[in-house]
């Protein structure tokens, strides 16, 4: 086994040296033929920059790695990371410029982990019309109407459902992973919270875990259980994907996700079984981990900001007297909510759970009088933007007010600095959901709870935006208080 391991990193170490030989010798070539490559840095043979970028997000500033080369080269950079020239973008104009070219000059690239776990017919893969059919069938099940008149229903009632148990210390960012798993299912396959959609969780949890792992199974036991997982998770899913279509056969659909996949006479219809379960995998991604991270940050900064979280209780308070005790959360409570949405954008520019999006050019490709050459990776950083001084005064504080009608960044600016979501085709289609999803959590734990942080806990930036200890707090269930007198930042 010893002989195998060295032969395969002589192996390796060989077309690594190979790779990056290529690499330089085609660079010179580009800069003798073009002259106007971005400015930067390929970093060491082998590797590139990529040990520094690990090393850089170690640390609790939230942008190091790009911070530095910004510094030295501008918002347009290059370098060389995860196997790969790339070039970075920090620059708001320049990112909408990569999102809205989607098709054109650009296309989603993934790291080869993330491609193998959600199966070649994930949202995130698909390209061209079969994406624009199936990213407008997904915005169908998540716009204002439906929430307002199916989901907001069960959103509340999971959300409620979920606290119940809360006593004594919790782990937040488990139990707001609980909320998002089974809110996802439920919209996705009618199923509520059960034994069945338990051990769901459990294995999808292994498969997530795969995601930025080395997608080898010999060298990497996380990659190897997140396969093992996701074939769990698929073999279930195929199941009841099987027996919805006998029930569809039989002129009986329920109004979620997979019927509508399902519906031969609709939007959707004509996927294969596979098909629908790698879509309904990726949803499952996309409706879980980052809206329950988001929750988590969001309870965190407010917690850490008593003016904020002061303000916040006021507005809830005053809603649920109004609603009474048991009464379930109505859209028009959701519609007046004005200090809970700066609360959810500044959650969103701060957690920035989504740090950027990596394309790939289909041609040569000029920008701010550079070109890019066919076939290179492109990262456009939306962090680096929403945590840019010259866009967000005291950008890396928590400031909800700057939200405010009369301060609200970028109005006045013909350039869009708040992509939280992304843009252009591939902007996420669940962002009013996942709006919906974090106002009713925080309405409910304010009006239910007082709590304290547990203990000290940091945020980690790498592979995603995180608390390292899933945030810990010590809950206590409050009693409804009457409203009081507006509090004002300071």
């Amino acid at each position: 086994m010893g002989s195998i391991i060295f032969l395969y990193t002589l192996f390796s170490l060989l077309i690594s040296f190979i790779s990056f030989f290529l690499l330089r010798t085609t660079t010179a070539h580009f800069r003798r033929r073009h002259r106007r490559l971005p400015p930067g840095n390929f970093g060491l043979p082998f590797v590139g920059e990529t040990l520094q970028l690990i090393s850089a997000y170690k640390t609790e500033n939230p942008e190091p790695f790009i911070d530095d080369r910004v510094s030295k080269f501008g918002t347009l950079f290059t370098t060389h990371v995860f196997g790969e020239p790339t070039v970075f973008s920090a620059d708001p104009e320049l990112n909408r410029f990569i999102l809205q070219n989607e098709g054109k000059l650009f296309v989603s690239s993934y790291p080869g982990s993330i491609s193998n776990l959600l199966g070649r017919h994930s949202l995130l893969l698909m390209r061209g019309s079969l994406h624009k059919r199936m990213h407008s069938l997904t915005m169908s099940f998540a716009n204002s109407s439906i929430i307002k008149d199916h989901l907001l229903v069960d959103i509340d009632r999971l959300v409620r459902l979920i606290m119940e148990s809360w006593t004594g210390r919790v782990l937040l960012l488990d139990e707001a992973k609980k909320i998002t798993f089974h809110l996802t299912v439920k919209q996705l396959m009618s199923f509520d919270p059960c034994e069945w959609t338990q051990k769901l969780m459990k294995e999808y949890m292994l498969v997530i875990e795969g995601f930025f792992s080395v997608p080898l199974r010999i060298f990497s036991p996380t990659y190897r259980r997140a396969i093992q997982a996701r074939t769990k998770v698929a073999e279930a899913l195929s199941l009841v994907v099987r027996e919805r279509r006998s029930e569809s056969e039989r002129g009986e659909r329920k109004n979620d996700m997979l019927g509508a996949l399902l519906d031969e006479d609709g939007n959707g219809g004509g996927f294969s079984d596979e098909e629908i379960v790698d879509f309904l995998l990726a949803l499952l991604v996309a409706g879980y981990d980052t809206t329950s991270t988001i929750m988590t940050l969001a309870v965190k900064f407010l917690t850490e900001t008593p003016l904020a979280l002061s303000h916040l209780k006021e507005e809830h308070d005053a809603i649920r007297a109004r609603r009474g005790e048991t009464e379930a959360l109505m859209w028009e409570d959701y519609k007046s909510m004005p200090f809970t949405q700066c609360v959810v954008n500044e959650t969103l520019r701060m957690a920035n759970i989504i740090s950027g999006v990596f394309r790939r050019t289909i041609a040569d490709v000029n920008m701010k009088g550079y070109t890019i050459p066919k076939g290179w990776k492109v990262f456009a950083s939306l962090r680096a933007v929403h945590l840019n001084q010259d866009y967000f005064k005291d950008a890396r504080s928590f400031n909800p007010w700057r939200w405010q009608m009369n301060n609200t960044p970028g109005a006045t600016s013909s350039v869009n600095v708040f992509t939280p979501f992304g843009g252009g085709p591939r902007r996420c289609p669940g962002y009013e959901l996942a709006r919906v999803e974090l106002s009713v959590f925080l309405h409910h734990i304010v009006t239910r709870f007082s709590w304290v942080a547990a203990e000290q806990d940091k945020l980690v930036y790498f592979p995603t935006t995180r608390t390292q200890k899933r945030y810990p707090i010590i809950v206590q269930r409050r009693a409804l208080s009457r409203p009081c007198k507006r509090l004002e930042a300071k």
